[in-house]
């Protein structure tokens, strides 16, 4: 059963709310689209990765994204798969071209057919995650549960090449499309060595229950303020900024399409950088004729308004 989704990082979500919004000038603009390009492509890999591990979701308990705290630190898995005899720790990698797995320097040298590039060594990665999850388990009353790693490369026609010892890494590298017939393999082999069964559902849920979601406080790491931000309901049909509010409903000023609900995503990006929205910053970021017109629009939005501070939040 997947009882953790995969949903959208929070961080990608708030770059693609923001960058929008910002003035070409802005200083941190082009930091800021880099930046949203690695994080879709680590998101778009874990999509390609998460289609080939769905398969195991009838017989075992997957998890995506889970974002543990342990002995002061937080650690993040893109996906656990809980088995019948042991936890499969997955890494998703989405890289192009060609990769060099360097088994003796522990790097990883990705060749684009332009440039080589160095990345941060995969397998050390998941070596550590390991490490935290182990430990999380045995201070969770989780004791002698096999724990393995597996690191899948999400592009299927992404050349992986080994310098080293070759076998070591087969045992633990392949394509996302390998990765659930591995996970069955070593399972039925810790069965047939009298390994005890794993109360799978169980683990999972206090995993679930465990596990936040990792945040990142962008309007403060690229020194945005809220007035940085350009005000405007964006059209969802030619992607202009500025509609116009008309009889109850939005206008686009360049394709002329309607709309009642385009206000929507606005205030949702407006809430997710800010953490929440006054009467008087709707109208302003809206561009409403009155503030009656606004506090109409929160009511019905779906966010809840707290007495105390007189701002709107996302419920809870």
């Amino acid at each position: 059963m997947k009882i953790k989704p995969l949903f959208k990082p929070l961080p990608l979500q708030k770059h693609d709310a923001t960058i929008p919004r910002l003035t070409p000038n802005f200083p941190k603009l082009a930091e800021m689209k880099e930046e949203a390009r690695r994080l879709g492509r680590g998101y778009s890999g874990e999509i390609k990765v998460a289609y080939h591990i769905d398969v195991l979701a009838s017989e075992h308990t997957i998890l995506n994204d889970v974002y543990l705290h342990n002995n002061g630190k937080n650690f993040q898995i893109d996906f656990i798969v809980i088995a019948t005899r042991a936890i499969f720790i997955i890494e998703s990698k989405n890289y192009l071209g060609t990769i060099i797995f360097d088994s003796v320097l522990r790097q990883l040298i990705r060749d684009d057919g332009q440039v080589e590039s160095g990345f941060e060594y995969p397998i050390t990665q998941v070596e550590n995650q390991q490490l935290h999850l182990q430990s999380w388990l045995r201070r969770h009353n989780l004791f002698n549960v096999p724990v393995f790693y597996l690191v899948a490369i999400a592009e299927p026609a992404t050349i992986i090449k080994v310098e080293g010892d070759r076998g070591s890494i087969a045992e633990v590298v392949a394509h996302a499309a390998r990765i659930p017939k591995m996970i069955i393999k070593k399972d039925k082999e810790l069965a047939e060595e009298g390994f005890p069964r794993l109360q799978d559902y169980q683990i999972g849920k206090k995993l679930l229950h465990a596990s936040g979601e990792f945040d990142m406080d962008i309007m403060t790491k690229y020194g945005i303020t809220p007035r940085d931000l350009l005000p405007g309901v964006f059209c969802t049909n030619c992607g202009a900024r500025g509609m116009e509010r008309l009889h109850g409903g939005w206008q686009c000023h360049q394709c002329r399409f309607k709309s009642n609900r385009a206000h929507l995503k606005a205030l949702a990006d407006f809430v997710l950088l800010n953490g929440s929205i006054s009467n008087r910053e709707c109208i302003w970021f809206l561009g409403l004729p009155s503030p009656s017109t606004a506090t109409r629009i929160l009511k019905n939005s779906g966010l809840v308004y707290l007495q105390k501070n007189k701002h709107w939040v996302k419920e809870t």
